[in-house]
């Protein structure tokens, strides 16, 4: 289901441990992210999505565009 959590990490020469160990969770947990058998919560994907300097969309497979949305600005009043 979430095929781009495998190729994100896999490109990023990472273990499942170790992408489990950045998220705090245990590595069974996350490979369970990855074959779609456990849902992913939002503040992972946030996680995650930092962690690869790619957007929460791009994980999802929403976009096919890799890099990270700009951060929004805020006017100061």
């Amino acid at each position: 289901m979430y095929k781009r959590l495998k190729d994100l990490r896999e490109d990023n020469d990472l273990s499942q441990k170790k992408v489990a160990e950045i998220l705090g969770i245990s590595q069974q947990y996350y490979s369970e992210y990855e074959i779609g058998k456990r849902p992913i919560p939002v503040i992972h994907l946030i996680t995650l999505s930092q962690h690869y300097k790619t957007s929460v969309d791009y994980i999802l497979g929403i976009t096919d565009i890799s890099q990270p949305y700009a951060k929004k600005r805020t006017v100061k009043r």
